[in-house]
């Protein structure tokens, strides 16, 4: 492992609004043992560096946001942010996001925002809006919670559009190109360094919101779906604005 690794898992050790390996048992106890108040919380899944959830954090004083993420060394820019910017609205959890449920209490979350995650264009149990992941999510959303997606991929974008129309969750905000018109501001508040670099590509961003129904059956995708054929240019891009 590279020292700047090191260092940085070694830092994390000492942060107050970082979760990691042991864990502490926080389920149902995140509002009044870390949060100390009664705020809405609002997860962020693949969260990656944690541009996104510092942003929620300070256009939202009145809720409270999770970071999740498996990879610590990312995770460290935003918990370290955090910090230096004195909020004491987020948190971050490092965790497998199939272990979501092990972490929150029945009816803990209020919301959750997708924010370009893998599409998994391989595996559709790997995809952070299939079946495989709704069923999760309802035993820790409260009903009709919120779910936010934004994505460049027409693929994830694609297979997410028929997930909803297959199961009957209420479909409050749909389109296939964000900017495009004026709309949902919420969603188009906040830009993260890989969004601006899809922009900058001449790509669109998709954005779908709907509420999590709690449902006893699900209906999984068939449909062949074109994948998508592009790649990111990393960290080192530079944006063109």
């Amino acid at each position: 492992m590279a020292k700047n690794k090191l260092k940085k898992f070694a830092e994390m050790e000492t942060f107050t609004n970082v979760f990691q390996p042991p864990y502490k048992p926080m389920a149902g106890h995140w509002q009044d043992t870390y949060f100390r108040n009664d705020h809405p919380i609002v997860l962020e899944l693949g969260c990656g560096r944690g541009e996104y959830t510092v942003g929620l954090a300070e256009k939202y004083p009145d809720k409270n946001f999770i970071g999740v993420d498996i990879k610590g060394a990312r995770m460290w820019a935003g918990a370290k942010q955090a910090i230096e910017k004195g909020l004491k609205n987020v948190a971050f959890l490092r965790t497998q996001i199939e272990f979501i449920t092990e972490f929150f209490a029945a009816d803990e979350i209020d919301e959750i925002w997708i924010t370009f995650c893998d599409p998994q264009m391989k595996k559709a149990t790997k995809r952070l809006t299939s079946t495989y992941f709704m069923q999760r999510y309802q035993r820790i959303v409260k009903p009709n919670g919120l779910i936010h997606l934004k994505t460049d991929s027409p693929f994830l974008y694609t297979y997410t559009t028929e997930m909803l129309r297959l199961n009957p969750y209420p479909v409050l905000a749909n389109t296939d190109d964000l900017y495009a018109c004026d709309c949902y501001p919420d969603a188009r508040a906040l830009q993260t360094h890989y969004e601006k670099q899809w922009l900058d590509r001449g790509l669109s961003i998709k954005y779908i919101e709907w509420q999590l129904a709690h449902l006893e059956h699900f209906e999984e995708p068939t449909i062949e779906i074109v994948k998508d054929t592009y790649r990111s240019y990393g960290r080192n891009y530079k944006s063109q604005e």
